[in-house]
C-alpha cells in the first residue's frame, strides 16, 4: 500500500471517531447491523447466552472477569470460548518466559479491580521506575521517571503468569461465567437488526464439536487475524512493517537492582532491555528481516556481543550530529540549568537462556469499525501495533474496562446488551483513545527507521528539548500510563 493512501486511511479513521454524534441516525444504525442473515436452525433451541466471548488469551479472559466482576451483570449469562488448553500454574516456572507485555500502572489498577492483580504479583512480575530512550545516531536522550522514584512507571509481567491468574479468577466466578476450553469455532451466524421472518434472532456460534450456542452479544477476541472481524466483512487498515522482532531472556553480567526499562533507537528498529529480576532480562529486538534471521543463527558468545554493540556502540554516530546536538544541549542547559536528566550505562549481557531466542514478524493494523449489531471487537482483534512502546495489552484492557462500564449501564437501565446504540458509544470512545496511540507508535517507527543526517539533526533537537521540559515528559508519561 502506497504511503499517501495509508495516511489518508488513518487520517479518515481518526476523523471518523472525533466526528460521531452521541446520537446516531436510524439510517445508520440499520446501515450497521445489515449482514448476511441465515434461515433459522429447525433441528432444536439452542442455549442462548446474554455474552459469549470469542478468543480468550490475556484480552478474552479479562474481558470473562469483568463482566463476571460486575454486579449489575450478575444473573447474565456468560460464555467464554477458549481455543487453547486451560493454563493452570501450581507453581511459578524456573524459567522466565519470552512473551512479556508492559502493564500500565491504569491496567494494574484495571488488573486489581478484577481480582487478577493479586495473584500476578503472588506468582511474579516485576516493576520499573524509570526508562531511558536514546538515539543510536546521536547522543540524545530522554528519562522517564517518576518523582523521587516512589511509584513505579509500569511492570513487565510474563503472559503466561497474566492469563494464569485470570484462570484462576475465572475458577472463582464459575457461577456467573462458563469457559468452554479447546473449543474452536467453525462457523458464525449474524441475526438482523430488525427481525424479518425467516432471520434468526441472536448470533449463533457453531463449534467444531458440532455443537452451536446463540448469544444476544459476540465479543470478538480472536486476536489480529479475528474470524469474527472477518466474517462480518469489516475492513481493515494494516500494512507489515519491513521488520521482525527478535525475542530472548538475557543474563546480565552482575546481579544489579534491574528497575530501569531499556530502549535504543538504531537505524534498522529500537532494541529493548525489560527488567524481568535483579539477573535477568527480556529484550525485544526489532530490526530487518534479514538481520533478525542472522541473528537466530548466531552462536550464543556472537549474539551476547551483537546485543551489547547494539546498546553501548557509536558507529552509527557523525562528528556534525554531536557538534549540532552538543551545542543545542547546552543553550538549553543556559535556559534550563536545572532541567535534564544524567545519562545512565545499561548493563552489560553475559548470556542467554537456552531455546529462549523466536522471532515474529510486525505489523499494524486498525479494524474500521468496532462494532456491528450485536458483536463488539476488543483487543488485537480490534487493532494491532508495533511493541517498540509496549502498548499492546494496555489498549487491549482498555477496551474491555470501556465496554464493561458501557454494558453494566445498559444491564442496569434495563436494555438490551446487544444493542447497537451503547456499542457506537464503545467504539466511539475507544477508537478516540487508540487512533492517536498507534499514529503516534506509527510516526515514532518510521521517524527512528532512518540515519538520514536532516532527519537525524531534527529528532536529536527534539528528544535534547523534550528531555529538559519536565511538563512535557510527564504529559507523555500520562498519555502512555493510562
Amino acid at each position: 500500500m502506497h504511503k499517501l493512501s495509508r495516511a489518508t486511511l488513518f487520517l479518515n479513521g481518526l476523523g471518523r471517531c472525533l466526528i460521531a454524534e452521541k446520537y446516531v441516525s436510524a439510517i445508520k444504525i440499520t446501515s450497521r447491523g445489515f449482514v448476511c442473515a441465515e434461515h433459522r436452525d429447525e433441528s432444536g433451541k439452542n442455549e442462548v447466552y446474554d455474552v459469549i466471548i470469542s478468543g480468550g488469551g490475556l484480552v478474552g479472559s479479562a474481558m470473562a472477569c469483568s463482566l463476571g466482576m460486575d454486579p449489575n451483570l450478575e444473573g447474565k449469562k456468560i460464555l467464554l470460548l477458549e481455543a487453547g488448553n486451560k493454563k493452570v500454574m501450581d507453581k511459578v516456572p524456573d524459567t522466565y518466559s519470552t512473551r512479556v507485555s508492559s502493564i500500565s500502572p491504569g491496567s494494574a489498577s484495571f488488573l486489581t479491580g478484577i481480582g487478577a492483580w493479586d495473584h500476578i504479583t503472588q506468582m511474579r512480575c516485576k516493576p520499573y521506575k524509570k526508562m531511558q530512550v536514546w538515539d543510536a545516531c546521536s547522543d540524545a536522550l530522554i528519562t522517564f521517571d517518576k518523582d523521587n522514584l516512589e511509584d513505579e512507571m509500569a511492570y513487565i509481567v510474563e503472559n503466561d503468569i497474566a492469563v494464569a491468574a485470570l484462570t484462576k479468577q475465572l475458577d472463582s466466578l464459575s457461577d456467573n461465567v462458563q469457559v468452554q476450553y479447546r473449543s474452536k469455532v467453525v462457523k458464525y451466524a449474524w441475526p438482523m437488526p430488525h427481525q424479518a421472518a425467516d432471520s434468526i434472532p441472536w448470533v449463533k456460534v457453531t463449534l467444531a464439536s458440532g455443537e452451536t450456542v446463540q448469544t444476544k452479544l459476540l465479543i470478538g477476541a480472536d486476536g489480529p487475524n479475528s474470524m469474527v472481524r472477518r466474517a462480518l466483512g469489516i475492513p481493515t487498515v494494516k500494512w507489515n512493517y519491513d521488520q521482525s522482532a527478535v525475542v530472548a531472556v538475557l543474563n546480565l553480567s552482575e546481579p544489579t537492582e534491574n528497575n530501569v526499562a531499556w530502549q535504543r533507537f538504531l537505524p534498522t528498529g529500537p532494541i529493548a532491555m525489560l527488567p524481568l529480576s535483579d539477573t535477568e532480562s527480556s529484550l525485544v529486538w526489532s530490526t530487518s528481516h534479514r538481520l533478525a534471521e542472522e541473528l537466530l543463527e548466531l552462536d550464543e558468545e556472537s549474539f551476547v556481543d551483537a546485543i551489547n554493540s547494539a546498546f553501548w556502540s557509536n558507529e552509527n554516530q557523525s562528528e556534525l550530529i554531536e557538534t549540532a546536538g552538543s551545542l543545542f544541549r547546552s543553550a538549553l542547559s543556559v535556559l534550563m540549568p536545572s532541567a535534564g536528566s544524567p545519562r545512565q550505562l545499561p548493563p552489560s549481557v553475559a548470556g542467554i537462556s537456552p531455546k529462549s531466542r523466536v522471532m515474529f514478524p510486525l505489523g499494524i493494523g486498525h479494524a474500521s469499525e468496532y462494532i456491528r449489531h450485536r458483536v463488539a471487537l476488543i483487543g488485537d482483534a480490534a487493532h494491532r501495533v508495533h511493541p517498540l512502546a509496549g502498548q499492546g495489552a494496555n489498549l487491549g484492557f482498555g477496551d474491555v474496562a470501556c465496554l464493561t462500564k458501557l454494558l453494566s449501564q445498559a444491564a442496569f437501565d434495563g436494555k438490551d446488551l446487544g444493542a447497537i446504540q451503547h456499542l457506537l458509544e464503545y467504539e466511539t470512545e475507544r477508537q478516540r483513545k487508540n487512533l492517536p496511540m498507534m499514529a503516534a507508535i506509527d510516526l515514532m517507527k518510521r521517524l527512528y527507521s532512518t540515519n538520514a543526517a536532516p532527519v537525524v539533526l531534527l529528532r536529536t533537537f527534539g528528544l535534547q528539548a523534550a528531555n529538559m521540559i519536565p511538563t512535557l515528559k510527564e504529559q507523555i508519561m500520562s498519555f502512555a500510563s493510562k
